[in-house]
């Protein structure tokens, strides 16, 4: 019998969850959440004991150690643990640590799929990953490594950087250094899925331009063919307002000082 289920959340709204990722949710005793899970899916799981395991950057966090210890435990005393992820639990989620975890306990486990958040960034600014002739591979990445190095490369038509919020000047930088033309196209995404989104574009030695309008949000950055406009389609209105501003607040900055 499957005692722990990790379910993909989504990344934003809590209509993003998959039907298996609510029916998992709706059996659970039990459920470990993320910080950036919506609050609105304890309405799927009221019988179950909410413990909060969220980990932000830059922020006090639970250890993953101490996860990985907590889902053990939770597995042991009860019929049903849900373990729920933001985003795709196999994207950037730790889902290895926690699954290792499990397997040495001999607790055997099954993972819900989802939403991730470069798929929900392409789908706010309707612009898709992939683009016949031109788009043709992409590459998830994060922007810092474990060590706190920041890395770009130029390995896909479409690369997109996850967590960048804090480092768009020098990601930027980053790009022109691995070889992407400066007049490629980004488009910046924060909150993807959420209500309030927010979307932005620019080239790739313009890309410090997002900081201010971006700044404290979830953020992921498209570079390169999946961040290029379609034909026909203009961008979300909130967003280039939002931009508009904050770009007006950069130049006022740059002048001030």
């Amino acid at each position: 019998m499957v005692r722990v289920i990790f379910v993909s959340a989504g990344p934003g709204a809590a209509d993003l969850i998959t039907l298996r990722g609510a029916r998992a949710l709706q059996q659970a005793e039990v459920v470990l959440f993320d910080a950036l899970t919506d609050p609105a899916l304890r309405e799927l799981a009221p019988q179950a004991q909410w413990l909060d395991v969220g980990k932000r950057g830059f922020c006090d966090s639970t250890a993953q150690t101490a996860i990985d210890a907590l889902l053990v435990k939770m597995a042991r005393q009860h019929g049903v643990v849900v373990r729920l992820k933001g985003g795709d639990a196999s994207v950037f989620g730790r889902l290895e640590e926690e699954l290792q975890a499990l397997a040495a306990a001999g607790i055997d486990s099954e993972v819900v799929p989802g939403v991730t958040a470069a798929i929900a960034a392409a789908a706010q600014t309707q612009r898709p990953l992939t683009r016949r002739g031109a788009g043709r591979s992409v590459s998830l990445t994060t922007a810092m490594t474990r060590e706190g190095d920041l890395q770009a490369a130029r390995s896909a038509d479409t690369e997109v950087f996850y967590m960048a919020g804090r480092q768009l000047a020098a990601l930027s930088r980053k790009l022109l250094e691995a070889g992407w033309a400066p007049d490629t196209p980004c488009s910046v995404v924060s909150r993807a899925g959420w209500p309030d989104a927010l979307s932005s574009e620019h080239a790739v030695s313009g890309l410090a331009a997002a900081t201010l309008l971006h700044r404290g949000r979830p953020t992921v950055v498209v570079v390169g063919a999946g961040a290029a406009p379609v034909a026909g389609v203009a961008r979300p209105a909130a967003g280039s307002m939002a931009l508009h501003l904050a770009q007006e607040q950069a130049g006022d900055t740059a002048l001030s000082g």
